[in-house]
């Protein structure tokens, strides 16, 4: 079952991010049985890879549909919305 095209990521999430936290928890196992540290930091690279998967999907539905209906919508306080909300994540990024 998947999401309709016309809604956000939500959905088609959920099961990435359960396999993540199930990835998080085996880290936690191998911190907790002192497993060698650079298999810990190679999965938690995974993880963090992951992650960022996660996120640029759900910015990517994001801006083709939320994004692109607020400059197609005709209003420019709704676009100038959207472009503020993508600034202050990007900002977050750095």
């Amino acid at each position: 079952m998947t999401a309709p095209d016309n809604t956000t990521t939500h959905f088609e999430a959920r099961h990435r991010l359960a396999r993540i936290a199930g990835q998080v928890q085996g880290i936690q196992r191998m911190v907790d049985e002192q497993k060698y540290c650079i298999n810990i930091i190679t999965q938690i690279q995974a993880a963090r890879s992951a992650l960022r998967a996660v996120e640029l999907q759900i910015l990517h539905k994001h801006m083709t549909h939320c994004v692109q209906d607020a400059f197609t919508s005709g209003s420019s306080a709704a676009a100038a919305e959207k472009v503020e909300e993508l600034l202050r994540v990007m900002k977050k990024q750095v």
